[in-house]
């Protein structure tokens, strides 16, 4: 079955990328064009290309994100400079101790 130019670009960017089970994630892809249809699914496979998301769940995440009518938006990858990891500014107190106007002081 032929998917689409999204399911291309999944295929050329998961080797590149590290995915694993490359052959199951694209057969169960296939599974899920048959019912859902492959417009949906091509879309979906684009934008999990586009955004680097390989994981198992990553294609039906995106396929009930799309079903919700939710927006897409703009497509991010998660790197250093688009992360939700908090930083590391905290540990800049770590053994200072606080003084009573708020300043801290180095022991």
């Amino acid at each position: 079955m032929d998917i689409g130019p999204g399911a291309g670009r999944w295929l050329k960017e998961a080797g590149p990328a590290g995915a694993s089970r490359i052959r199951a994630k694209m057969a169960h892809a296939v599974e899920l064009a048959a019912v859902l249809g492959s417009d949906r699914v091509d879309q979906a496979l684009g934008l999990a290309a586009a955004a680097g998301r390989f994981a198992e769940d990553d294609l039906v995440s995106i396929l009930e994100h799309i079903a919700a009518n939710r927006p897409v938006g703009q497509v991010v990858r998660a790197d250093e400079a688009h992360s939700v990891q908090n930083g590391t500014i905290a540990w800049q107190a770590l053994g200072r101790q606080q003084t009573t106007a708020g300043e801290s002081r180095a022991d």
